[in-house]
């Protein structure tokens, strides 16, 4: 469906029927509506900006829906946000996703997230020693206002 088309449809229904609409479509598309959805039904326009968001991001995408899913899971894991993982998973079950795909996902969060913390950590021990480990490339993330007063 076409923005067009979406934002027609929300014109003609309403916005709180559209948003009934969605989330029933959502229901029968996932097997159920997921938490942050369902608070937001109160909230017609909330909702239907969020789901109008969502689907711009899908129909601009290359991706299939198998890698969106597997994305969906990694950041679910690296936010350890266990009810968004817990979904995510049992829609990549459905979709026909194997626990093998599902768990690669999970160990590249999982290491994506263990070098985020050592890159801020350890950024911030070099800040603290007033140690620049770009120096020695010429692109000074620590420095450049003390290299720019020297000049």
């Amino acid at each position: 469906m076409k923005f067009e088309d979406e934002i027609d449809g929300i014109l003609v229904t309403g916005k709180e029927k559209a948003a009934k609409e969605i989330l029933k479509t959502i229901e029968q598309t996932y097997g159920e509506v997921p938490y942050i959805f369902q608070f937001m039904e109160g909230q017609p326009e909330i909702l239907l900006t969020k789901v109008l968001h969502h689907n711009a991001i899908l129909r601009s995408s290359t991706l299939d829906t198998k890698t969106v899913e597997l994305i969906s899971i990694a950041v679910s894991a690296a936010m350890r946000c266990n009810h968004c993982l817990k979904l995510h998973i049992r829609i990549a079950h459905k979709m026909g996703i194997s626990d093998e795909e599902i768990a690669t996902a999970i160990f590249l969060a999982g290491n994506l997230v263990n070098a985020s913390v050592l890159a801020t950590a350890t950024r911030h021990l070099d800040e603290q020693r007033e140690l620049c480990r770009t120096c020695e490339m010429g692109i000074c993330e620590i420095n450049a206002e003390k290299l720019d007063k020297k000049i």
